[in-house]
């Protein structure tokens, strides 16, 4: 035995070498091994091979496509509805944005949206909270809508609702399915001329469920919103709609000045909302054909690039001093003058 394996202690460990500190003791990470009996983990695997990575999410897609099996379905031994064959969980995309569901947590908010009639996939809900009364409504509405009712644990909820106040109970709502903004001018006709109503920087869902209630309520073809920075088709909204988002199609532009220019091209006149516009809503005389009505929101009103982009700018007459009107009753208002102009005229 050498001087320096002596020198380490009774047990011949070298003092300070391998995976123990000076005084013998294991070093924090190796687990009393030496550093030439641990194992690595090796070289880090492909993209494809990496759980949870998109380009392994493509090739399984891709690879069970080629067998003829459907690549995304539901895990019918575990209930959950992102879970795969191949035991990855789809990714959940933005709030509203379409590429994902989205969770509703808490007892007052799963229950109604349930009575609102939001289309959902699945009920999640601890085992004692049943108790409540408001989580056995919502058990038993979604048992009446076919919605699958999944007994979770908390940690579960936790997970799911990324650590939001769930108590209990989560909903999953169906990610909703866009139009295409171009689709509200196919079949134009003289005598249902479409009305298209574009929604520039209003952020809060509920605006857009109200716009889409009144728009429903009005006649209007569907209703435009851009992809980037606006509010999308959430819980929120749905609920403010009233389930007008059942009967009105909402479509995401990629870009919504172009949006805009494309409907010019087909022939419809775009007509801006503004309160600084210099036109008196009740004396705009393209209300009869085809249109597009632009609101903007309520602190900004409508951006430059959209305001140039618009044939005409209209306003709400109102009191001197009075604070701008948000867009769900903005849009209101307009539209019962469309309405009103488009009843006269035919």
């Amino acid at each position: 035995m050498s001087s320096g394996q002596k020198k380490g202690g009774q047990d011949g460990r070298a003092a300070g070498g391998g995976g123990y500190s000076k005084r013998g003791k294991p070093r924090p990470g190796t687990g009393g091994y030496r550093r030439d009996k641990l194992e690595g983990k090796g070289p880090t695997p492909p993209a494809s091979m990496r759980p949870g990575h998109p380009a392994q999410r493509a090739a399984s897609r891709a690879a069970a496509a080629a067998s003829g099996r459907p690549g995304q379905q539901g895990n019918a031994r575990t209930g959950d509805p992102r879970a795969r064959s191949d035991g990855q969980y789809e990714k959940q995309g933005p709030r509203g944005s379409g590429e994902g569901p989205e969770m509703v947590a808490g007892r007052n908010s799963v229950v109604e949206s349930l009575r609102a009639g939001i289309p959902a996939m699945a009920l999640y809900v601890a085992g004692r909270a049943q108790e409540d009364e408001r989580v056995a409504e919502s058990v038993q509405l979604a048992a009446e809508s076919g919605i699958a009712v999944l007994e979770s644990g908390l940690s579960e909820l936790d997970r799911l609702t990324g650590g939001a106040i769930h108590q209990g109970v989560a909903l999953r709502v169906r990610p909703y399915e866009y139009a295409h903004p171009e689709d509200f001018a196919a079949g134009m006709s003289a005598k249902n001329p479409p009305l298209i109503v574009a929604l520039d920087g209003v952020t809060d869902p509920r605006n857009l469920g109200a716009v889409v209630r009144s728009a429903a309520a009005f006649g209007a073809t569907g209703v435009v919103v851009p992809a980037r920075r606006s509010a999308g088709v959430t819980a929120g909204a749905w609920k403010a709609s009233a389930g007008a988002l059942a009967r009105l199609p909402v479509a995401q532009a990629v870009n919504l000045t172009r949006a805009l220019e494309v409907y010019k091209q087909a022939g419809f006149f775009v007509a801006g909302l503004d309160a600084g516009g210099t036109t008196d809503l009740r004396d705009m005389s393209i209300a009869d054909g085809p249109m597009v009505l632009v609101i903007g929101s309520e602190g900004r009103g409508l951006s430059r690039v959209v305001t140039n982009a618009c044939d005409m700018i209209v306003s709400i007459p109102m009191a001197s001093g009075n604070e701008s009107l948000n867009a769900g009753i903005a849009a209101s208002i307009a539209l019962y003058e469309i309405a009103g102009v488009r009843a006269r005229q035919h």
